[in-house]
């Protein structure tokens, strides 16, 4: 099979990207394989930013596997209220069960072992395996499928996408690998609207600046502001207040100039009501002293 040109490259340019720009979720702050299962089950078919508060307040309420497996499928689906998808929470509390019951709470390690749990598929044995337990295997789900698609067009529609995910794997760095894909398909080389200016690839991926245009053809649901949709604006504010340390408040002005290159006083209405949003979602602190805001991202 041909070697991929330029994948060294590529990289550590996504590797350096994620590494620096990484949305700050409380899932990507453990190993525990159970808090992974948890973060993995609530993220199927719903909206990272959703799933943050649910996720804090299922983690407080049942803190270990085996808390969670001595609950009723009652308190449990209580806990899950508006999350939605409830047949999620009844098999993650039959996987804790199994777990707790046949195997001393102690999860397997190898993807074949954990594919044999109830509920579970090969992307959640793999995500699992690679961020609990650091084995060097691929993570496949769509964001990771349509940046594949994009940036190796041509191995992608020759074959099998699992093939192709373990061919560009970085074996060495599997976890952030992964998880820089994933960040990568959720915050820029989206669906609606990708930016490929603020793509880490740039230039040298084949479909830079193409997506964007078909995704603009196929239209979008999503009201843009300054050529992008919402969510990117909001993964831009989390990563800059990322990146500025515990405790850190920016103010509204100075996110506005990092975020948009030409920001104004007129855009000033529109990134509080993006910010609120973020507060909601249990993101970001706000503090207000009188028509002076700043922000911190929640820790």
């Amino acid at each position: 099979m041909p070697a991929i040109p330029q994948l060294p490259l590529i990289q550590r340019r996504i590797l350096r990207w994620y590494r620096h720009s990484a949305r700050d979720f409380p899932w990507r702050r453990t190993r525990d394989p159970y808090r992974i299962l948890v973060s993995e089950v609530m993220l199927q078919q719903t909206q990272v930013n959703r799933v943050v508060g649910f996720y804090r307040a299922f983690m407080k309420r049942f803190t270990t596997l085996k808390s969670l497996a001595v609950a009723s499928p009652g308190s449990v689906l209580e806990a899950w209220q508006g999350l939605g998808y409830n047949m999620r929470a009844l098999r993650l509390h039959a996987l804790a069960v199994q777990v707790h019951k046949t195997l001393k709470g102690r999860f397997p390690k190898k993807v074949e072992d954990l594919e044999q749990l109830p509920g579970i598929g090969p992307y959640t044995a793999r995500a699992v395996a690679c961020f609990s337990f650091g084995v060097p295997v691929a993570v496949l789900d769509t964001n990771v499928r349509r940046v594949l698609h994009r940036l190796f067009p041509r191995a992608a529609g020759s074959g099998n996408l699992w093939n192709l995910a373990e061919r560009v794997l970085s074996r060495r760095s599997s976890n952030d690998w992964n998880q820089a894909l994933m960040e990568l398909g959720s915050t820029i080389c989206t669906a609606a609207a990708p930016s490929c200016p603020d793509c880490p690839v740039g230039r040298r991926c084949p479909s830079y600046g193409r997506a964007a245009r078909v995704a603009v053809r196929a239209g979008s649901p999503e009201r843009l502001y300054r050529g992008f949709p919402r969510r990117i604006h909001r993964g831009r504010v989390v990563g800059l207040l990322g990146a500025a340390g515990p405790r850190t408040y920016k103010t509204v002005p100075s996110i506005g100039r990092a975020i948009l290159p030409s920001f104004t006083r007129g855009d000033e209405t529109w990134l509080r009501e993006v910010l609120l949003g973020l507060e909601r979602d249990s993101l970001i602190r706000i503090k207000k002293d009188g028509q002076r805001w700043s922000a911190s991202l929640v820790r």
